[in-house]
């Protein structure tokens, strides 16, 4: 499963899969707990393919950072949790992406990262090179 299918919904935790599109918004299922749900066309959606990290050069996709948090860690969940201190989570961030911009990247941006990647990673979804090189074609 690619990138392009996992969608953030505005309101509510977690990931959700597109499942199929209905005449009024589209069908989604929770990566969480399996729980199908409605959206409609007035909810904020962010697909994760397009979705940017700012860098004091460039924007960065996601799935290129997702993949430096894997080979961070060497394909195993973050050592951190996204509920730490905002000292420690800039540190590691730091770690991961030693140019992104601290003035517009902001620690709740960070945790989110984190929290998706630790997610993704617990459905088994940690091929994040595909996304990059794709969107890169």
């Amino acid at each position: 499963m690619s990138l392009e299918k996992i969608l953030a919904i505005s309101g509510k935790p977690g990931l959700y899969e597109l499942k199929t599109q209905t005449r009024n918004g589209f069908v989604a299922e929770s990566l969480s707990d399996g729980k199908k749900i409605s959206v409609s066309l007035r909810h904020n959606v962010s697909l994760l393919s397009e979705i940017a990290i700012y860098t004091y050069s460039e924007e960065i996709p996601l799935a290129e950072v997702l993949e430096k948090v894997k080979e961070k860690e060497n394909g195993a969940a973050t050592s951190v949790n996204h509920k730490e201190s905002k000292a420690v989570l800039t540190d590691y961030f730091s770690e991961v992406l030693p140019d992104y911009d601290q003035d517009r990247v902001y620690p709740s941006d960070i945790k989110k990262v984190i929290q998706w990647y630790n997610l993704l990673h617990s459905k088994g979804m940690t091929d994040f090179t595909a996304e990059a090189s794709s969107e890169e074609e």
